[in-house]
């Protein structure tokens, strides 16, 4: 079914071949316009992605009720989408979401494919940012990487102050494609906290304790958002295959573009082709000579 004629209480764009086998794409920021995602890099060259707009970006207005309430918003999508199950990408912030939907609603997720998650409240894993290899000789950097450790907006103009200072320590590179990158995407200090109301105490152990389906991880060797380490663990956590891509930081496909579509394609053609090929060859009954 075309995302147009899809009757939800929050906006879905979508990319890539409507006739495909789709992904649902969860952005991050928390509730950042997906504008910023653009195309993934490419990867609506092979895939369908369809983009959810969380409860509080631009297009779909109104506030979240937390990401773990709103992973009922990913299963409704699916619903009207037809889909049983789902393959989940997400970037950042919108990993919570994607990981609230798997312990949740098991059976609902297919695979999950984890994009620079922020990892240090599920891994308990110390951040360590600061052995994270940036360009100090550029007053940018260093300044992004002090409003990281100080800054505390509690305005809009101060939030939004603040993300564009941060911006610089956000990639291995702060040149003119990141800096435009940086202004893409819309973001607010209210939608920001509501993302995280409401949230059970236990929902890292939730998690934690759920039987998850095939999971990726990717991470940059040089994200100062995330850390290193915090990734790495998150990924073993989960008993997930891990892709750290090199002189990368928290954006992928804008920064290290080849390197991302090559992972996220071969992922996700791997996990369809392996449902298709179930529905196609069922299990044989007992006894029968296939089962040899």
């Amino acid at each position: 079914m075309r995302v147009d004629n899809l009757d939800l209480p929050f906006a879905v764009t979508e990319m890539g071949d409507v006739e495909a086998e789709p992904i649902i794409v969860l952005p991050g920021g928390p509730c950042r316009g997906p504008e910023y995602l653009s195309d993934l890099g490419g990867l609506d060259r092979t895939h369908r992605l369809v983009v959810l707009h969380p409860r509080g970006t631009p297009l779909s207005g109104g506030r979240s009720r937390g990401w773990w309430t709103d992973a009922d918003d990913v299963v409704a999508l699916a619903d009207a989408l037809g889909l049983g199950g789902v393959d989940l990408l997400a970037h950042s912030a919108g990993t919570r979401l994607a990981l609230a939907v798997a312990a949740r609603d098991p059976h609902r997720v297919r695979s999950l494919a984890l994009v620079t998650p922020p990892a240090t409240w599920l891994s308990g894993t110390r951040h360590d940012a600061a052995s994270v290899a940036l360009d100090t000789t550029d007053p940018a950097v260093v300044a992004a990487l002090r409003s990281l450790e100080q800054d505390e907006p509690t305005t809009e103009d101060e939030y939004l102050e603040a993300f564009q200072r941060q911006a610089p320590a956000s990639y291995a590179h702060w040149t003119r494609v990141e800096q435009v990158h940086a202004t893409v995407g819309a973001m607010s200090l209210a939608s920001a906290r509501a993302w995280f109301n409401d949230i059970p105490p236990d929902a890292a152990d939730r998690i934690r304790a759920s039987s998850l389906p095939p999971t990726l991880v990717i991470g940059g060797d040089r994200d100062a958002l995330t850390g290193v380490q915090p990734v790495a663990d998150c990924a073993s956590l989960l008993g997930a295959r891990l892709e750290m891509i090199e002189d990368c930081g928290h954006y992928p496909w804008v920064e290290q573009a080849d390197a991302f579509v090559r992972i996220a394609e071969e992922w996700f053609s791997t996990v369809q082709l392996r449902h298709v090929s179930r529905h196609r060859d069922p299990k044989p009954e007992a006894g029968s000579r296939q089962a040899e």
